[in-house]
């Protein structure tokens, strides 16, 4: 099981981004739930970025909402970055 980070800089994010989408808060919550038991579940679309954002990796929560991580496999732990959709958090 892996362990997520909140930093105080996401929590800033998800909370102003949760106030313009209320409506997917629970999706989201799902999403975090599968990440920490299983970050490989198809269902997350895990990939790694490239780019300017290629040392981060994004889940999905939905057809149009992500979630970008910092995603340290040999320790288990899963670094929240930002979340929004793909052009908010790319």
């Amino acid at each position: 099981m892996a362990k997520l980070i909140f930093t105080e800089s996401y929590n800033r994010k998800a909370k102003k981004f949760f106030k313009h989408h209320p409506q997917i808060i629970k999706q989201y919550e799902k999403t975090l739930k599968l990440l920490e038991i299983n970050p490989f579940h198809s269902s997350l679309r895990l990939h790694k970025l490239a780019g300017k954002h290629a040392d981060i990796y994004s889940v999905s929560i939905n057809i149009s909402y992500r979630i970008t991580i910092d995603f340290i496999i040999e320790k288990d732990t899963i670094i929240l970055i930002d979340v929004g959709s793909h052009s908010e958090v790319y």
